[in-house]
């Protein structure tokens, strides 16, 4: 894109509306190109945040504040694992075993971050 194609054009219209917005980002719009680890887009990021949206969306039928903020602590936990690459079934069954017996100082050890999975005894 040139500023020679935006002299062709009616400033004013659609088309070069979008000519003047790309060309006073260009350098930020390109700097993708300059770095490898950079991308074109964000689906990445999008596709990531997509179960908040759509969580975001359940919270309304919750059927409480109450209800809707576990919802959300349970959203958290499971985002937690998945950065973790712990599976969240295995993580919370083996919580559940653990929770009642462990003390209250140490309730951030069975954070899925801090989480060891229990030892299977080979038999």
């Amino acid at each position: 894109m040139s500023h020679r194609t935006k002299q062709e054009v009616i400033p004013k219209s659609p088309i070069g509306k979008a000519i003047q917005y790309a060309l006073t980002r260009w350098d930020k719009l390109s700097r993708y190109t300059e770095n490898a680890d950079l991308r074109i887009d964000n689906n990445q990021v999008e596709n990531a945040i997509r179960p908040v949206a759509i969580g975001r969306k359940n919270y309304l039928f919750a059927g409480s504040h109450e209800g809707a903020k576990r919802a959300a602590m349970m959203y958290s936990f499971f985002g937690t694992c998945k950065l973790n690459n712990i599976n969240p079934q295995e993580w919370l069954a083996d919580v559940l075993t653990k929770i009642n017996d462990t003390k209250l100082s140490q309730l951030h050890e069975l954070l899925p971050q801090n989480w060891k999975p229990a030892v299977k005894e080979i038999i």
